[in-house]
């Protein structure tokens, strides 16, 4: 199988070249068109990107959302679980990254195998960056009105992040 992946991309380049020569198509100038528009999106992308980047980490690092959570504690102790789950279920639409740290540290706290560790896992894994993948691809073509993308997106994340709860305990109980 190691023999195969290696093989696949050259195999990839050699399909494209052959194609591209059989179809009379200047490969290497056509290269040179897609990675000026690859770069050009790289440069309509970047205010969002830093815009959204400093947005997370404004929110992140004051702790808002864990102090404005802390109602939540009694109700998830009853579960065995702790408030550090909460930034995360939040965090989660918003970007990947900062909830993928939050997932680390419950991980170091309490462990991988650990019940919070399997929940932080699979809301990780069940639910989407929203907010990101809305203001980067939306951003970077000049879309401004999202109509029904942000709600049915935040919708799927919290069908997700519901289901990754019952879930988790469905296969790895109270």
């Amino acid at each position: 199988m190691t023999n195969v992946s290696l093989i696949i991309l050259p195999l990839i380049v050699l399909f494209i070249i052959i194609y591209g020569l059989k179809h009379n198509v200047n490969i290497y100038d056509e290269f040179i068109n897609g990675s000026k528009k690859g770069l050009m999106t790289t440069f309509k992308i970047i205010p969002n990107l830093v815009a959204m980047i400093f947005a997370v980490n404004i929110l992140v690092k004051s702790n808002f959302l864990i102090d404005a959570l802390s109602f939540s504690n009694q109700f998830l102790q009853k579960l065995n679980l702790s408030s550090d789950i909460i930034p995360m279920c939040f965090l989660r639409s918003i970007s990947g990254n900062s909830t993928l740290i939050i997932m680390i540290e419950i991980f170091n706290k309490f462990g991988p195998d650990s019940l919070m560790g399997l929940l932080a896992s699979t809301i990780q894994g069940s639910s989407d960056t929203t907010f990101y993948v809305i203001a980067l691809y939306f951003g970077s073509i000049g879309i401004s009105k999202t109509r029904y993308a942000l709600p049915a997106g935040l919708f799927a994340d919290l069908c997700g992040i519901i289901a990754s709860f019952i879930l988790v305990y469905l296969f790895f109980g109270l």
